[in-house]
């Protein structure tokens, strides 16, 4: 199997945990950035220390044209792609009806419309490499329809995330290729955490949030050959947390 991997969302935080671990595991990794250009070379200088090839590629990737060549580049530099984790998505805390269309256009096209973007555009390449694995980040409790009192936006587009990743692990299953979802909870770089943050801390049932290399660790587990007959998958990284 080729190891060339994309990872959105990756000069920094959990997607850089995800591509260096990837980089670690010998995985060629393009990192993925739209604004955090130093970041992103650093990111991808460390994981070259690895003896493995990696690219830190621009894009705006809620716009179909960017991430259609941002997957172009990434297969191109890479020599191909295999593996696709969508890890972009920003987050809007305020109430429900306070919400403007232009934040609620804006949350949708972060988490939903990138994931759906880049996929669509690297099924393509996955299919050519003979096995693919595309791992979609949602969030703890996305799931559970249930009412939300200040981030209604975010969920809808996390929900949308699980249908869609669930419809298309049913579909390509045929062609070798794996389609999951990783839900992380609360994480030691979440805004909750920011000691400018007005945010009260969330009872957390293990006491703590968790690490940017558990979250990879998970991620890792979807992408690893053992999970071969897994797929269409949510996997919850939140320590008991919203159960």
């Amino acid at each position: 199997m080729i190891k060339k991997a994309l990872v959105t969302g990756s000069a920094s935080g959990i997607g850089r945990a995800i591509a260096l671990d990837l980089a670690s595991k010998g995985f060629d990794v393009a990192f993925h950035y739209n604004r955090s250009d130093d970041a992103a070379k650093q990111a991808c200088q460390e994981a070259m220390t690895q003896g493995v090839k990696s690219v830190a590629l621009q894009a705006d990737v809620t716009k179909p044209e960017q991430a259609q060549s941002l997957v172009e580049k990434a297969a191109e530099k890479l020599g191909g792609l295999s593996v696709v984790v969508n890890n972009v998505g920003n987050y809007l805390g305020k109430p429900t009806s306070q919400i403007s269309a232009d934040e609620w256009i804006g949350v949708i096209d972060s988490n939903l419309n990138s994931t759906f973007y880049v996929t669509q555009m690297a099924i393509p390449y996955l299919k050519a490499a003979g096995w693919g694995r595309i791992v979609n980040f949602a969030c703890a409790s996305a799931h559970n329809l249930i009412a939300r009192n200040t981030n209604t936006a975010y969920i809808v587009a996390k929900t949308g995330i699980i249908i869609y990743t669930k419809s298309l692990a049913k579909e390509l299953v045929k062609d070798k290729i794996t389609v999951n979802v990783l839900s992380p909870g609360i994480a030691e770089n979440s805004f909750e955490y920011d000691e400018d943050s007005n945010e009260p801390l969330p009872q957390l049932p293990a006491k703590r949030p968790a690490t940017l290399s558990e979250i990879a660790h998970a991620t890792w587990f979807f992408i690893s050959p053992e999970a071969n007959y897994i797929t269409g998958q949510v996997l919850e990284v939140s320590g008991g947390w919203n159960l």
